[in-house]
């Protein structure tokens, strides 16, 4: 049994840290996918190759948590930990003043997500000035992860999982559960975005006005709970989203329209940079481009997007598994520019780490994939 325990450790320890990832893969992805649909005129060079782009990679930043200590600090603030934040609802908003105030120790260990998101603000403006395109689409979907993760409440308070208030496991419930079954529900419309006078003021802005929604998702868990008599099945899950549906929306559309804006910014204040002949091509280099499934971590059905750029294209689509064994081929076909959706259904196979191979010749892209049993 121990045995056993062990082998599983590795595996649970994966599952619990992805699904404790603000608004889960799936959020994630639909911030970032949805907001180069708002790059004004200026900007629509980019539309198109970042699009999937940046949802490819919305994840990435969760994803390095497992290799990088410092990383999980980055994605979250305990706000209402500050003592000026309770009396006055601001902090210091520069990294020297509040570290100055209350010490580097007590910042890092109450989450550091404005400053980590300003970081990369900056760090995307370095990218476009030295016309670094590959490199600035991954740090602005890394930038687009720490927006996405300030528009989310658990994500801003001391009281991120309601274990403060006898609502143990909301955190997942609401972010990561709710949101897989409904995310088809959560639907905005695009709109141009204007330039930011203050990307530091902004941060913090937007930090203050979603703190006040923590008391609503806790609110709409108790409701949920007592209707439906647990925190767990349908009638709860119904409920919770009846009454988070309108804010969680809204909360979806100002995260990707956020980054939207921030992303413009950073290309204007670099210069407003112009595209090389070939900088499309350099984004993403490859003539198939593997996207990541979706929702992932699975339990039934899972969406696989593939783009080809070139006509008569032969791909082979493959899920292997931990150990390398093929258990299931998805494709072995010619294919025409485009994108298609390929399906897995994991119906009859054992919960696990699995993953998709493609290959293209003698090229080949792996991507991860879990699947819940």
């Amino acid at each position: 049994m121990n045995n056993a325990l062990n082998i599983l450790k590795p595996l649970l320890l994966l599952v619990l840290m992805i699904l404790m990832a603000s608004w889960g893969s799936v959020g994630h992805r639909k911030i970032n996918q949805h907001s180069p649909a708002s790059f004004p005129y200026s900007m629509e060079f980019l539309k198109i190759s970042w699009t999937l782009l940046l949802a490819d990679h919305a994840s990435d930043a969760d994803d390095r948590k497992q290799q990088d200590p410092d990383e999980s600090a980055k994605h979250y603030i305990d706000i209402d930990d500050y003592p000026e934040f309770v009396q006055s609802g601001r902090i210091p908003m520069t990294w020297d003043s509040v570290t100055a105030l209350h010490g580097v120790s007590f910042v890092i260990d109450k989450g550091i997500l404005p400053w980590a998101t300003i970081t990369a603000f900056d760090t995307l403006k370095e990218c476009f000035q030295r016309k670094d395109w590959t490199k600035a689409g991954l740090v602005a979907a890394d930038l687009g992860h720490y927006v996405a993760d300030g528009h989310m409440p658990l994500h801003i308070t001391r009281n991120y999982n309601g274990q403060f208030t006898g609502q143990t496991g909301i955190h997942s419930r609401y972010e990561s559960t709710m949101i897989g079954k409904y995310n088809s529900q959560i639907n905005y419309p695009d709109d141009s975005v204007k330039l930011l006078a203050d990307v530091k003021s902004t941060v913090f802005t937007y930090l203050y006005y979603n703190y006040q929604l923590v008391d609503s998702v806790l609110h709409a868990d108790i409701i949920a709970d007592t209707v439906a008599g647990g925190t767990s099945g349908n009638t709860y899950y119904l409920e919770l989203w009846n009454h988070t549906q309108d804010f969680t929306t809204d909360l979806f559309k100002r995260a990707s329209y956020t980054l939207a804006g921030l992303i413009y910014t950073a290309w204007v204040q670099a210069g407003s940079p112009n595209l090389t002949p070939n900088a499309i091509d350099e984004l993403s280099s490859e003539n198939v481009i593997l996207g990541q499934n979706l929702p992932n971590p699975f339990t039934g059905l899972t969406k696989i997007p593939i783009t080809v750029k070139r006509n008569n294209t032969h791909l082979i689509l493959e899920v292997v598994d931990s150990s390398g064994i093929r258990c299931k081929l998805l494709a072995d076909s010619i294919m025409n520019h485009g994108v298609t959706d390929f399906y897995w259904d994991g119906t009859g196979f054992s919960g696990g780490i699995y993953y998709l191979v493609l290959t293209e010749g003698s090229s080949k892209t792996v991507k991860k994939v879990i699947l819940i049993k």
